[in-house]
């Protein structure tokens, strides 16, 4: 058995995870001892907000590799439909892990009155490809954008990095500063829920800025991805192949939802 160490959690993190428990009781996950909050402190923060989370891959990737090879268009190139993802030494597929974290972290919003929108309704599809992911952002006039991916550097490296859009001038101008916001609240809430790291390997205080990715280009609405971890690093692998750990993954991811969309 292993024992986790008790990792500090901000109030605004135990609010959300609270609120994913029904607003009261006692839950204790990986270490985290998450007390009851009363409703009046904030279980309907985000009521009539929207938010898009963007799971990424897929479970049928790997069988259609011409249907996710498809070239689309990303403004500042070109680039695969779609792409097959990373997974852990041991085998656990990074789609799997992306899919997970987004269902655990679907109720948590939804528990705070969020209206929640999923690019991909289950984990045995092909795609959708990355324009049209962000064209669902788009569509749903989402108040935030979360993509959730795994990376796979090298297994030197470890922890988590948020990355933010570049700017592509006359496409997404509009969207860079408040992203920003959303990145910082995120990787703020991500590191004191979970107690991962920065990224040792890439990025600045665990962000990362990027004109190369659909998801973020194509973009109208603020966006930002998440690396959780680096799949090929034992220590992080081990965390992300964790079902309770992932849990409180997304009760970090909720809790920077929340704050960068309630303040």
């Amino acid at each position: 058995m292993r024992v986790h160490p008790v990792v500090p959690v901000t109030l605004t993190a135990l609010a959300v995870l609270s609120a994913a428990c029904g607003g009261g009781g006692v839950r204790a996950t990986q270490g985290v001892v998450v007390t009851s909050l009363s409703p009046s402190q904030g279980t309907r923060a985000l009521a009539g907000k929207i938010v898009v989370l963007d799971p990424g891959h897929n479970g049928g990737n790997a069988s259609h590799p011409k249907e996710i090879s498809r070239p689309v268009d990303i403004i500042t190139g070109r680039k695969p439909c779609n792409t097959t993802g990373t997974r852990t030494a041991a085998g656990y597929p990074e789609h799997a892990f992306t899919w997970d974290v987004a269902r655990r972290l679907k109720p948590m919003l939804e528990g705070m009155g969020a209206k929640v929108v999923l690019t991909r309704p289950d984990d045995t599809g092909v795609g959708p490809c990355v324009d049209v992911r962000a064209a669902i952002g788009n569509k749903a006039r989402a108040d935030a954008v979360l993509s959730i991916h795994a990376d796979g550097a090298a297994p030197s490296g470890h922890g988590f990095h948020v990355i933010l859009p570049g700017l592509v001038p006359g496409h997404n101008d509009a969207i860079i500063k408040p992203s920003r916001k959303l990145g910082v609240a995120v990787r703020n809430a991500f590191r004191d829920g979970t107690g991962m790291p920065y990224a040792t390997y890439l990025g600045e205080q665990g962000l990362q800025t990027r004109t190369d990715l659909g998801g973020l280009n194509l973009s109208t609405r603020p966006a930002v991805f998440i690396e959780c971890g680096n799949m090929a690093n034992p220590g992080d692998a081990a965390k992300m192949s964790d079902g309770e750990f992932r849990e409180r993954m997304a009760g970090s991811l909720a809790a920077g939802l929340k704050q960068y969309l309630a303040g």
